[in-house]
């Protein structure tokens, strides 16, 4: 029987039998796969100390700008509990309502803060 092919055929593989252009092609496929798939951190030194984070808070937004975004997103967390807890019966709209009247009392602390903060400011 007369094969067409050697035995066993030639690899295509081999790095001495590719071209300069088939070369490049595969440095440039593996620069792509890389700046995808294992991106490189821009700024490793601020974050080594405190280990990887997903979020973060800008670190030059002043106290009363903070204090303003946690009460309205505790009175967010508030709205959300108290309509869930409307559609909800037993133990755990109990747990739901609890939860909004906990969120009420965080606000109000954060308001309390806030008013001691434009205080300060005025004196």
């Amino acid at each position: 029987m007369f094969k067409a092919t050697p035995n066993p055929p030639g690899s295509p593989g081999n790095a001495s039998d590719k071209s300069s252009k088939s070369k490049k092609l595969d440095e440039a496929a593996e620069r792509v796969l890389d700046y995808y798939l294992n991106p490189k951190p821009a700024d490793q030194s601020s974050n080594k100390s405190q280990g990887p984070q997903l979020f973060m808070v800008a670190p030059d937004i002043d106290t009363e700008t903070l204090l303003a975004n946690a009460s309205e997103d505790l009175l967010s967390i508030s709205a959300i509990a108290a309509n869930l807890a409307d559609d909800v019966d037993g133990s755990r709209r109990s747990v739901i309502l609890a939860i909004s009247r906990m969120a009420d009392g965080v606000h109000l602390l954060v308001e309390r803060a806030m008013d001691r903060l434009e205080v300060q400011a005025s004196v």
